[in-house]
């Protein structure tokens, strides 16, 4: 009995399932390791305090456990929103079953937890990653389209410059070859960078300084930037020039949105953080080791109508604005393996860039 004991424990340990044991008075017995992960509580100081102060769901969700004691009667919700006991809200599956202690075969709670935060976010970067290889699938054949008339244009314009009887007409000529040429441009920066990656050794700490002197320099001093690095965060391979690229236009949008504020009355900030993170998924590939850059500003946040669309090409919220800028830089991130998310709300915006240290 104590070697099956030992085997059904270990087997617990190794669940990626939350498994919670609490008494009839709701205090929590057993945590496996889990439920301490999604719940950010250690088993020590876990064990032995009720069950509501590690986390909540709502004033009822402890009566809705007493009851399942009373009546012995199951139940489980789905995608339910929990208040942890530091405040943090986080998405759960979980279910509640009634049971007799192992031991004392008195009555006891076993709860399941499934953390949905994670599936959803995976979810979510899946559909960012199919909507930006559509996108580029669509601006690839509508460049093409658009290039080959304007060429003959451009053609056509500069043959018939050469039979005007007046140079005062050339002038009318001149006009359709710049504009052909602006709309050639257009197009090209639609595109994107069309060059094979340049790999090398980049250490991202030296890109983010590189960014950090270029938005010193364009905003003449007024941005405010607070650096926050993980120095032990190892080179990997990538084009320098790309990722210098991605990294400054999120910062320069960042830049642009905080100093055209004319509500804003704390000094604008661009705060530059990284840290690595063991086993993340990143679209279909878990990855051993990620490294995780947060630009943080103080700007007045991005419209709602415009979050779902961001990362598409002329999506902009500046009146001035190509949006382009952050359509590249998912772009060039994608090159690298990794993958541009954001949060926003009125007085902060989050992008935070997940890019792989080793190579799948």
């Amino acid at each position: 009995m104590l070697a099956s004991a030992i085997i059904n424990q270990r087997l617990l340990e190794h669940l990626n399932t939350g498994v919670l044991l609490l008494d009839a008075d709701l205090i929590v017995l057993y945590m496996n390791p889990a439920a301490e992960a999604l719940l950010e509580m250690s088993g020590k100081r876990g064990v032995g305090v009720p069950f509501t102060d590690l986390c909540i769901e709502t004033d009822e969700s402890a009566s809705a456990l007493e009851q399942s004691v009373i009546t012995g009667h199951s139940y489980t919700k789905r995608e339910t929103i929990i208040k942890l006991h530091n405040q943090q809200h986080i998405t759960l599956d979980y279910s509640v079953s009634p049971v007799a202690h192992p031991e004392t075969r008195l009555p006891s709670l076993l709860i399941e937890l499934q953390g949905r935060d994670r599936l959803t976010r995976i979810s979510r970067e899946e559909q960012l990653i199919s909507k930006q290889e559509t996108t580029r699938s669509l601006v690839r054949g509508l460049a093409h389209e658009i290039k080959n008339p304007l060429g003959g244009i451009r053609g056509a314009a500069q043959l018939l410059a050469r039979e005007l009887p007046t140079e005062e007409l050339g002038e009318y000529t001149n006009i359709i070859i710049e504009e052909a040429d602006r709309l050639r441009d257009l197009v090209d920066r639609l595109l994107g960078p069309r060059q094979i990656p340049k790999q090398e050794q980049v250490n991202i700490h030296e890109v983010l300084e590189r960014v950090c002197q270029l938005i010193e320099v364009e905003s003449d001093g007024v941005i405010l930037i607070s650096r926050d690095y993980d120095p032990s965060i190892p080179e990997f391979e990538a084009d320098k020039g790309q990722m210098i690229q991605a990294l400054l236009n999120i910062c320069r949008n960042a830049m642009q949105a905080m100093l055209e504020n004319k509500e804003q009355v704390e000094r604008p900030m661009l705060i530059l953080r990284t840290r690595t993170i063991r086993q993340f998924t990143i679209g279909h590939h878990r990855h051993r080791l990620v490294a995780q850059i947060d630009i943080i500003d103080n700007g007045p946040g991005i419209p709602a109508a415009l979050r779902e669309d961001l990362f598409y090409p002329m999506v902009s919220g500046r009146a001035e604005g190509t949006g382009l800028g952050l359509s590249i830089s998912q772009s060039l991130i994608n090159q690298s393996q990794g993958i541009i998310e954001f949060v926003s709300d009125a007085d902060k915006t989050t992008f935070s860039i997940y890019l792989p240290l080793e190579p799948l």
